[in-house]
């Protein structure tokens, strides 16, 4: 190896050195962004800090939370596809086992008070405990998880920074992996830049976005773009059944009830629906324009007199669908905060 080859790889070492340096002095753990709501997860029992952000991040991608150390959490939750499972309907887990639904995204969940398609988790610290121990997920237990946790050389000390204690418990795994996905805030679209009066919309977004809130936005509501509410938006039924939120309630009026996702990003994140059953958002848009399925729990805003659904030229939904494309978020999907390092 020559003196010049020596020159680059140091000089290379030192910006990777520096730029993981100011990385850590610019953290600043959670921020609300101007104009959202104030979000509701419970931050007073667990803080975010630099230590335990960095901490949930490597467990995020640890391949050891599952049964055969082949799935992490990064494996169907993709950051560059808006942390989706891009190009599957439903996720795919260990030896290669199929899921009933589509990977919702992990984005915004500071705002969130319940998780999954159906909101069977009501806590974000108990959301992790879902995946790894599904049988065709990561198909492991919590306590398995730890074991294997403790027997690793780097873990013990990384918990100590991150809590103060050697100790590596289900409470403090399960923290981490919160402070990791709080901070998975996704606020930097044009939209967003337009509402800080930072940028301009095209014609035809502003005529998209009026016809986004006449038609929309009482579901997909402002700034998150989902109410966080659960509806039958009339998909027919397939062959696996799935009755949505009525598995977790037991409550007739919940049947084919799922929470509505939010818009943010859907360049990225086809394809959609729970069970990943349209592959664009043209044939989204033409679900609702001329689609929708009357069942006895269909929500009523899709029962408007004279349509079911929503009525839509197509003109009108290429200008729905120019709208929605202001929403994604490269920053996002491109932060090296949140990339497996």
């Amino acid at each position: 190896m020559n003196r010049k080859h020596i020159f680059v790889i140091l000089f290379l070492l030192a910006g990777a050195i520096a730029c993981k340096k100011e990385m850590i002095e610019s953290f600043e753990g959670f921020k609300n962004p101007a104009g959202f709501p104030e979000p509701v997860y419970h931050f007073a029992t667990n803080p975010v800090t630099k230590d335990g952000f960095e901490l949930g991040r490597k467990l995020f991608y640890d391949t050891r939370l599952s049964v055969n150390n082949t799935i992490s959490c990064g494996n169907c939750h993709i950051q560059t596809s808006g942390f989706t499972h891009h190009g599957h309907n439903v996720s795919h887990g260990i030896f290669d086992r199929l899921g009933t639904r589509n990977s919702p995204a992990i984005m915004n969940l500071a705002w969130s008070t319940h998780f999954m398609w159906d909101g069977g988790i009501f806590d974000l610290d108990l959301q992790p405990i879902a995946p790894i121990t599904n049988h065709v997920e990561m198909g492991e237990t919590v306590v398995n998880v730890v074991n294997k946790l403790k027997e690793d050389a780097e873990y013990p000390s990384l918990f100590e920074k991150a809590f103060g204690s050697r100790e590596i418990s289900n409470t403090n795994f399960l923290k981490a992996m919160s402070q990791f996905m709080v901070m998975c805030v996704s606020n930097n679209a044009k939209y967003d830049s337009v509402t800080r009066n930072q940028a301009v919309f095209t014609e035809d977004e502003q005529n998209g976005y009026t016809l986004f809130k006449q038609k929309c936005n009482s579901c997909h509501t402002e700034p998150l773009f989902t109410d966080q509410s659960f509806r039958n938006n009339g998909l027919p039924v397939t062959t696996r059944n799935d009755m949505g939120r009525f598995a977790v309630t037991l409550q007739e009026q919940d049947k084919l009830k799922f929470k509505v996702p939010s818009l943010r990003n859907l360049s990225f994140t086809p394809p959609y629906m729970h069970d990943g059953r349209f592959l664009t958002i043209d044939a989204v848009l033409e679900h609702y324009n001329a689609a929708v399925q009357i069942t006895p729990t269909l929500d009523p805003q899709l029962q408007q007199p004279g349509h079911t659904g929503i009525a839509m030229s197509a003109e009108e939904k290429r200008l729905i669908n120019t709208f929605l494309k202001t929403l994604d978020d490269r920053v996002f999907i491109t932060d090296r905060r949140f990339s497996e390092q």
